[in-house]
């Protein structure tokens, strides 16, 4: 298996074209994509870029790629704005002024805390565009008061916690901060995006991406829930920016995360990073579905005898906590925050004590019990891997941004959590949506007559390999089995947070049926159907279920989130990222292009700033 790779410090597309200070005016709107066919059985679309998914990182792509001059078509399993773990959560974009000695003093722990495998490199770049782009979001006409985010990135906590903080929205004289309400922010980027002249298709989940004569994507297809036709988007590149995945484990806002964008790539033969890295356990009060938010990082904890719970740094492992829920129910309690900031910490996550409150507790003065919920590759760092500044997969026509990406090189083994995952989101959606646009002028109007085919693997055919699906009619109920089948496997503590040889052996045997049943059972009726989702979706999970314990398994060590019970220990000589992809015959090999921290980075330089701001209007 040759792995493609890239220097971290090579020219891209995008960055040597329409980086951070070569940005030049954009139009005022963009060129609308063509209609072909709009009937009441089919919607058939060409445009220059097509964004596949609906949260921050889908927005600010089609915003990058209608600033470029592309047409552009926007399509979302939901309501573009509202739907995925983004929309339930607070805005607090980690941003760092492009200042050398801020940047070291940010980056530091968090290379520590990622076991090291990060890139500074990498992470200077994605810093630098989320600094530049969100300082652009006021022009744009987002008018709210800018609080800095909390404190507490990467604190350690002593034996019941760290000390009492002080207040958790300072910031230093002369930083920017950018924080809020996201459906506030989601609502104001959907309004932007339709304001550039995207065409956005609501809940219209895409079923598989299209390739052209010579291999290069060209475009998807899927259907449109509310009108029950088919639709078919046929277009120069296409952005995938569908989320990661939580195996239905009903985290806030999660069960939408099914895998499938992963799956896609896949099929075209992208292959992912850092999947062993996608076990992350969020916390929630307990009997509830509400993991959002970080106050949990640097709380006090007790296990079911009332015993302190220590625990070195959350943001890093919580193996501490996860162990003695094992044993028994415990509890937390937010003794980290003084009577003073409580009230800006209500105002600041409203859903969160709109939660405690019908519990009828009070965290910062009581300990209440808790729970964990499976938040897999959301706040997991694993997802396809991306090559260079542009985004790309390494498949001709095809880019992927947000959380469908990896973000090993920012976070590394530990969790990116809201902050890092929302820059990341910026950055990655603004090079996919440049590059896919400067790919499609490239191709010119010219590829849109060619003759496209799909490839998804909806029928799943036990080697794996593209085709049509078979006209006879899935088993009912299938789907259903294989969901729980996939769960049984990836949401228990004891299986995913806890690894060990026979176990994952075990786990990867049963996955591995599934995958051979699936050819035979997850077979939809009419492949343009809502039937066709809820397969895809599942063939989606289990596809992340094997990509995640095959890794798990190759990695033997202890690092970050990746517990192994048989390995306890750190090994030096495994600090590098593992790579993986397949669809029946699954590999795994290390990442040809090493981690880069330290001294071992280039000196940061901060770029020249962007030569325009877009006028409000």
């Amino acid at each position: 298996m040759v792995v493609p790779s890239t220097s971290p410090r090579s020219p891209s597309v995008a960055r040597a074209s329409s980086g951070p200070g070569a940005q030049r005016r954009p139009p005022r709107r963009a060129p609308r994509p063509s209609l072909v066919e709009d009937s009441a059985e089919h919607l058939h679309l060409h445009a220059d870029v097509l964004v596949i998914g609906g949260g921050p990182a889908a927005t600010w792509s089609a915003i990058a790629a209608s600033e470029q001059g592309a047409s552009v078509v926007l399509v979302d399993k939901g309501y573009c704005g509202t739907s995925g773990v983004a929309a339930t959560a607070g805005v607090g974009h980690w941003l760092v002024p492009p200042d050398a000695e801020r940047r070291d003093e940010e980056i530091t722990p968090r290379e520590e805390q990622g076991g090291y495998l990060t890139d500074r490199d990498w992470t200077n770049d994605v810093l630098d565009e989320a600094w530049y782009r969100t300082a652009l979001i006021e022009g744009w006409g987002y008018e709210r008061t800018r609080r800095s985010r909390p404190a507490g990135n990467g604190a350690r906590g002593g034996t019941t916690g760290p000390a009492p903080a002080p207040n958790p929205f300072a910031r230093r004289p002369g930083e920017r901060s950018f924080s809020g309400s996201s459906p506030d922010y989601l609502r104001f980027l959907r309004g932007k995006v339709k304001k550039n002249g995207v065409t956005v298709l609501d809940h219209s989940p895409a079923l598989e991406l299209l390739v052209d004569g010579e291999g290069v994507v060209s475009g998807a297809q899927g259907y449109q829930r509310q009108t029950g036709r088919a639709w078919r988007v046929a277009s120069g590149a296409v952005v995938l920016a569908t989320g990661g995945t939580t195996w239905k484990s009903h985290s806030l806002g999660g069960d939408v995360n099914t895998g499938e964008g992963h799956l896609m790539a896949a099929e075209v033969g992208a292959h992912l990073s850092s999947m062993e890295f996608s076990n992350f356990y969020g916390m929630v009060p307990f009997g509830t579905s509400m993991d959002k938010n970080g106050f949990f990082v640097t709380a006090s904890y007790w296990d079911h005898e009332g015993a302190p719970i220590a625990y070195e740094n959350l943001h890093k492992s919580r193996a501490e906590l996860l162990g003695a829920s094992l044993r028994g129910t415990i509890t937390a309690q937010f003794t980290q925050f003084g009577p003073e900031v409580r009230p800006t910490l209500r105002a600041a996550m409203p859903n969160f004590f709109m939660v405690t409150d019908k519990l009828g507790v009070d965290p910062f003065t009581e300990r209440f019990p808790m729970d964990w919920v499976q938040e897999g590759t959301v706040r997991g760092t694993g997802g396809i891997h991306v090559l260079d500044r542009d985004a790309w997969t390494g498949v001709p026509g095809l880019y992927a941004a947000g959380d469908v990406a990896a973000r090993d090189r920012v976070v590394g083994a530990a969790t990116g959590a809201g902050g890092p995952n929302l820059a990341w989101a910026v950055a990655s959606g603004t090079w996919s949506g440049r590059a896919a646009a400067a790919r499609a002028r490239d191709r010119g109007p010219s590829s849109r007559g060619q003759r496209l085919e799909p490839t998804g693997t909806l029928g799943l055919r036990p080697d794996g390999g593209a085709h049509r699906p078979r006209s006879a009619p899935a088993r009912e109920g299938a789907w259903r089995e294989i969901t729980a089948a996939v769960r049984d496997e990836m949401l228990p503590i004891d299986k995913s947070a806890f690894r060990h040889h026979h176990g994952l052996v075990r786990s990867l045997d049963t996955l591995d049926e599934l995958w051979d049943r699936a050819g035979t059972e997850l077979v939809p009726s009419d492949v343009r159907s809502a039937d066709a989702i809820r397969t895809r979706e599942t063939a989606g999970m289990l596809a992340m279920a094997r990509w995640a314990d095959r890794t798990a398994l190759h990695r033997t060590e202890t690092r970050g989130m990746h517990t192994r019970t048989d390995f306890p220990d750190t090994d030096p000589r495994q600090a590098r990222r593992l790579l993986t992809g397949g669809l029946r015959d699954l590999w795994v090999l290390p990442d040809p292009e090493p981690p880069v921290t330290g001294d071992a980075a280039a000196p940061y330089a901060a770029p020249t700033p962007p030569t325009w701001t877009e006028e409000a209007s």
